[in-house]
C-alpha cells in the first residue's frame, strides 16, 4: 500500500487493468493486431488467439496478485455478479501450477436459473453462459482477475444488460454511418456513444447506520422527524469538504484510478451529508461497466473509514435525493464529436440533422425514457424540486431555439448574442459565453456538444436509458437516411427534414422551468406525458410501437421485452413490500414499546408529584401524556392497516395489478403510519427514541 501512495497519479492509473498498453506490450505482433480487430471491427475470435490472450492475461495477473478469476456480469437485477475459480490446475506428481485457456477466457456457466429472467427460464433450466466482452478491459481486484462478460441463457436469451447495449452501439454506429457517407466523409469507419454518468451520493456514520434496521434493509429512511436544519442555508454544496469525506474521497480516487476510471470532479452536493463524482466520458460500454464499479467501491471504501454510502435515490425525506446525470453524446472513431455546433450551428447542416434526429426521437419516445429511469426509488425524487419531473422534454437553449425556429420559418437566423461575458474587473478575464445556459429543471438538455439526461436515479444501471438513446436515434438516422440517400441536393432537401421535423416535434422542447406548475399545465396541453409512477410508466414498454422498434433494430426479440416488464414490475412490487414489512416490525419492536414505556415512566412521575403536592396542576406533562397518547394510539391503528394491506397485497398472478395496489393502498399507508410515529418523534427526548435522528445521520460524520 505504501509503494502505492508513492506512486504519481500516471504510474497509478490503469496499473491494476490489463488495457492496450499492457497488450501491446505482452502479445505478439500478430495476436494483438486479430484482438484489435475484433475489439475495433468486430471480427470473430480465433480461438488460438484466444489462448494466446488468456495466457498473457493470467501472467499478468498473477503478477499483479490474483489467485483466481471471474467472469463479472451484469444480470437483469441491475447489479453485478461473479462466481470466482482459481488459476491453479493438479499435476501428476501431486502439485499444482496456474493454467488459463483460452476456453475459459471467452466462456462461463452461471446458474442461469438463480437470477431475474422474467420467466424466461424455469427454476430447472439451471444452465447459463457468460461470454467475454473484449470491448471492455479486464483488471484486477481483491485477488482475481475480473474479465468482462455478456450473459445469456442456454437456449440463447438475453439476460443481461451487457448484450442488448453492446448491440444499440453497433446500430447507432450503423445508422449514423449512412448520414456522415452522405456528407462525403469516408474515413470515418465507426461512431459511437460516449457517457459520462455524475454519481451522487450519501456519506453516513456506520455506528449511527447499524442501528436503523430500515438503512440496513431498504438503503434508505422509512421514518424520521425532519431536523432544525435541512438544506435550507444553502451552505452544503461545493462547501468546505470534512476531513473525514476528504479522506474518503482521496481514496476513492486512487482506487478508481488504479482500475482505469478517469474520476474527475468531486464536491459537496446539496444536501447535508450528500455528495458527488464525476469521471471523464468514455464509450457507454466503458462507462457503464466503470459506473457499476465506481458505485461498488464507494461503498467498499466507505466502509474502511467507519462510514456508509447510500446510492438510494431518496434516503431521507424533506431534503435532496440523489440521481445520475447521463451526459452522453456521439463521436466518429477519429475523436470528431457529432454533437458539436461548430462556431456557427445555423450552417452546420450535419450537425442539425444529428440534432433534429434526437429531438425527433425524444418526442416520439418520451414513455421509453421515461421507463428507463423507473424505479420504486426514483418514484420518490422525480417531480420533486430537487431533480427534474417526470413529464419528458428537451432543453436546447436560446440559440439552438432561434436556430430552428428560423429553420421552421424558412428564414436566415441573423443571431446577434455577445460571444463573451464581460466581467468588468480589469484583473479579471472576460469569459467564453457558451450557447446555451443550463436548466437544472429539463430532463433532457442540451448543454454545449452533448445531452445530460438528468433523470436517472443514483442506483440504477445506466446501461438501460443508453440502450434506449441509441435505439431511439438509430431508428431516426434510419428514417432519414432512407429519406436522403439518392437525393440530388442534400442541402436543400436536408433542410427540408430539419423542418418538417421541427415543425411535427417543437412540443417536446421546453426551455423554462420544469417545476413549475404552469409547465405541468402547458405540457398537458401539448399532448406530452406525465407518467408519475413506475406502474405508470412501465405497461406503454410493451407497446406495437415500442415491440416495432427494438425487434426491428434486433435489441430484444418481444420475448426478452416481456422479460423485463415482468422483472421490473416484481422488483417494484417487491422493493415496497420489503420496506413496508421493515416499517411495521420497526413500529411494532421498537417505537411503541419506548414511547410505551416513557409514557408509563412520564404518568408515574406526575402521580407521584400529584401525591407529594396535593393539587399539584402538572399541566405541561398531562398534556404530553394526552398528545403521546392520541399519537401512540393513533401509531397502533395505522401499523394495523399497514399489516391488512400487506395480508391483501398478492394480485392472483397479475403482476401489473399488484404493483398498483402496492402504489394506491400500501404506499399511502405506509405514508400515514409514518407521519403519526414523526409525530411522537418530536416528543419525546433523544435518549428515549430508538433510532438516531436525522440530525444524527446527517450531520454527524
Amino acid at each position: 500500500m505504501m509503494d502505492e501512495k508513492r506512486k504519481s497519479v500516471p504510474e497509478l492509473f490503469g496499473s491494476c487493468v490489463f488495457n492496450d498498453d499492457v497488450m501491446q506490450e505482452r502479445l505478439p505482433r500478430d495476436v494483438y493486431k486479430s484482438l484489435r480487430k475484433t475489439i475495433d471491427q468486430g471480427k470473430d475470435l480465433d480461438l488460438a488467439v484466444a489462448n494466446a490472450v488468456a495466457s498473457a492475461m493470467k501472467d499478468w495477473a498473477v503478477e499483479q496478485g490474483a489467485t483466481h478469476f471471474t467472469h463479472w456480469f451484469q444480470p437483469l437485477n441491475g447489479i453485478t455478479a461473479e462466481k470466482h475459480d482459481s488459476f491453479i490446475s493438479p499435476t501428476s506428481d501431486g502439485r499444482v501450477i496456474m493454467q488459463f485457456s483460452g476456453k475459459e477466457l471467452i466462456r462461463g456457466e452461471p446458474d442461469a436459473s438463480s437470477f431475474p429472467s422474467g420467466g424466461l427460464r424455469a427454476t430447472f433450466e439451471a444452465r447459463g453462459y457468460t461470454a467475454w466482452d473484449p470491448t471492455s478491459y479486464a483488471f484486477v481486484k481483491g485477488g482475481s482477475l475480473y474479465i468482462p462478460t455478456a450473459f445469456c441463457s442456454y437456449s440463447g436469451e438475453v439476460l443481461d444488460k451487457k448484450t442488448p447495449l453492446l448491440r444499440s452501439m453497433e446500430d447507432l454506429s450503423r445508422e449514423a454511418l449512412r448520414i456522415l457517407r452522405l456528407f462525403g466523409d469516408t474515413q470515418t469507419r465507426r461512431v459511437v456513444t460516449t457517457v459520462g454518468p455524475e454519481q451522487e451520493y450519501f456519506l453516513i456514520d456506520k455506528t449511527l447506520y447499524d442501528k436503523r434496521p430500515d438503512l440496513l434493509f431498504c438503503g434508505r429512511t422509512l421514518l424520521g422527524a425532519k431536523a432544525p436544519k435541512g438544506q435550507e442555508l444553502e451552505d452544503h454544496y461545493f462547501g468546505a469538504i470534512k476531513p473525514r469525506i476528504a479522506a474518503f474521497m482521496k481514496e476513492l480516487d486512487e482506487e478508481l484510478w488504479k482500475l482505469g476510471i478517469q474520476a474527475k470532479t468531486k464536491h459537496n452536493e446539496v444536501a447535508p451529508a450528500q455528495h458527488e463524482l464525476a469521471p471523464i466520458f468514455a464509450t457507454t460500454n466503458m462507462a457503464t461497466d466503470h459506473n457499476q464499479l465506481t458505485m461498488e467501491l464507494m461503498k467498499n471504501v466507505a466502509a474502511r473509514h467507519g462510514l456508509v454510502c447510500l446510492l438510494h435515490e431518496k434516503p431521507f425525506a424533506g431534503v435532496n435525493g440523489s440521481g445520475k446525470h447521463n451526459n452522453w453524446s456521439l463521436s466518429t472513431d477519429g475523436g470528431k464529436n457529432l454533437l458539436n455546433p461548430g462556431k456557427n450551428p445555423a450552417e452546420n447542416v450535419q450537425f442539425l440533422l444529428f440534432l433534429a434526429a434526437v429531438i425527433k426521437g425524444v418526442d416520439e419516445y418520451q414513455d421509453l425514457l421515461r421507463i428507463s429511469v423507473a424505479s420504486a426509488g426514483n418514484d420518490h425524487r422525480l417531480g420533486a424540486n430537487e431533480a427534474p419531473p417526470a413529464i419528458i422534454s428537451m432543453f436546447l437553449g436560446d440559440e439552438l431555439t432561434a436556430v430552428l425556429d428560423a429553420i421552421e420559418a424558412g428564414k436566415a437566423y441573423d443571431g446577434t448574442a455577445s460571444s463573451r461575458l464581460e466581467t468588468g474587473v480589469h484583473v479579471l478575464p472576460d469569459l467564453t459565453k457558451d450557447t446555451t445556459d443550463r436548466n437544472r429543471t429539463s430532463p433532457f438538455a442540451f448543454t454545449g456538444n452533448k445531452f445530460e439526461f438528468r433523470s436517472l436515479g443514483s442506483a440504477i444501471s445506466i446501461a438501460c436509458p443508453n440502450i434506449m438513446l441509441n435505439t431511439i436515434v438509430a431508428e431516426e438516422l434510419r428514417q432519414f437516411a432512407e429519406v436522403l440517400e439518392g437525393t440530388s441536393d442534400l442541402h436543400k432537401d436536408a433542410l427540408a427534414l430539419i423542418k418538417k421535423v421541427v415543425g411535427e416535434h417543437k412540443r417536446i422542447i421546453f426551455n423554462g422551468d420544469g417545476y413549475s406548475e404552469a409547465w405541468v399545465a402547458e405540457a398537458e396541453k401539448r399532448g406530452l406525458l406525465n407518467l408519475k409512477t413506475t406502474p405508470d410508466a412501465l405497461p406503454l414498454y410493451m407497446s406495437d410501437k415500442n415491440v416495432k422498434l427494438f425487434t426491428g433494430h434486433k435489441i430484444y426479440t418481444r420475448a426478452e421485452m416481456e422479460a423485463r416488464y415482468e422483472t421490473n414490475l416484481e422488483e417494484y412490487a417487491k422493493t415496497l413490500n420489503i420496506e413496508a414489512l421493515t416499517l411495521s416490525e420497526m413500529v411494532r419492536r421498537d417505537v411503541i414499546g419506548a414511547v410505551g414505556a416513557y409514557l408509563s415512566e412520564l404518568s408515574a412521575s406526575v402521580q407521584g408529584q400529584r401525591t407529594a403536592v396535593e393539587g399539584l396542576p402538572c399541566k405541561a406533562q398531562c398534556a404530553l401524556i394526552a398528545k403521546l397518547s392520541a399519537l401512540l394510539d393513533k401509531t397502533y391503528e395505522k401499523v394495523e392497516a399497514l399489516d391488512a394491506f400487506l395480508a391483501n397485497a398478492k394480485g392472483g398472478g397479475d403482476i401489473l395489478a399488484e404493483a398498483r395496489y402496492y402504489r394506491e393502498q400500501v404506499i399511502p399507508a405506509m405514508d400515514s403510519l409514518r407521519a403519526a410515529v414523526d409525530a411522537m418523534e418530536l416528543n419525546v427526548p433523544s435518549k428515549v427514541w430508538p433510532y438516531p435522528s436525522y440530525g444524527d445521520l446527517m450531520f454527524r460524520v
